[in-house]
């Protein structure tokens, strides 16, 4: 029986790259979405910086397998999983309000084979309607003076009508087994230690008629899936202790070897585990100096 109550949303650092960093360029609120909306939302969330004059700050995100709608000042739009890193540039000051996904809801939304084409980006009014646009600008100004509940608001409807044209029993179905999946990796319910085939069992399904599920649905794979929650965790771990031993990390977060972990890091974030364990050790060191 799948469990009809999808994951609570999450409250970690996992995909913000050099997390003691971005606390001081910028600020990030996260909202959960209404409860009638909750199985295609997993939150919303704002962001809003003040940079100084003549600088920037440029973030990196590690994607997670989940779409995301960002309102901007002068564009609103989808975006499904980026095929590398995300990278964004922060001048002068500014706000964005975006909503995250659950995993498989810009498919169900788009209804199209393009929504889950790496990288792909689809103007909002494709899935919300016409007034998308103009319920984005708003939002953002909401945001900007810091009316984040107000700027969450204006979005809700548009999403509530959009997801209540979609939904069939059939997407019902598939997203809840996507969102079980997800939800016992991410929860910790599997151990580190999961395999692709630990995670069809969970579905109660083959290993097969799992990735065909993810294929469609979401557009990674569930061993992309396996590989990406490790390296999530493996940088949250150094994160918040640059002078973690790597070998056990390694262990801790599913690998069987160091080098292993260190394969897969670089690959999801350009860097080795040693390069990003110090690179947040001087960030945190800064942060230490600057309190």
């Amino acid at each position: 029986m799948l469990e009809p109550d999808p994951p609570a949303p999450t409250a970690t650092t996992r995909g913000l790259l050099d997390p003691a960093a971005a606390r001081g360029a910028f600020e990030l609120v996260r909202l959960p979405p209404v409860p009638d909306l909750a199985d295609v939302v997993e939150r919303h969330w704002v962001v809003r910086w003040d940079v100084p004059p003549g600088t920037t700050f440029e973030q990196v995100v590690v994607p997670h397998p989940n779409a995301n709608l960002v309102a901007e000042a002068d564009l609103f739009a989808a975006y499904g999983i980026p095929p590398g890193m995300f990278h964004r540039t922060l001048r002068g000051t500014g706000a964005v309000v975006g909503t995250k996904l659950r995993p498989g809801a810009l498919r169900l939304l788009l209804d199209h084979p393009d929504s889950v084409r790496p990288g792909v980006v689809v103007p909002a009014t494709s899935l919300l309607g016409p007034g998308a646009d103009a319920a984005g600008r708003a939002a953002v100004e909401a945001a900007s003076d810091g009316r984040d509940q107000e700027a969450v608001a204006v979005l809700t409807p548009l999403l509530r009508a959009a997801a209540g044209r979609a939904r069939t029993h059939r997407s019902d179905v598939a997203l809840a087994r996507v969102a079980q999946v997800l939800g016992a990796l991410v929860g910790g319910g599997l151990g580190q230690g999961a395999t692709v085939a630990d995670l069809a069992a969970l579905a109660h399904t083959s290993t097969r008629s799992l990735q065909r599920l993810f294929a469609h649905w979401v557009g990674v794979s569930p061993k992309w899936v396996l590989q990406r929650h490790r390296v999530h965790l493996a940088a949250e771990l150094l994160a918040a202790d640059p002078e973690l031993d790597l070998a056990e990390l390694a262990t801790a977060v599913g690998y069987y070897d160091q080098a292993h972990l260190g394969t897969d890091f670089l690959r999801a974030t350009g860097t080795t585990p040693a390069a990003y364990a110090r690179r947040c050790a001087r960030s945190r060191q800064a942060v230490a100096a600057r309190a």
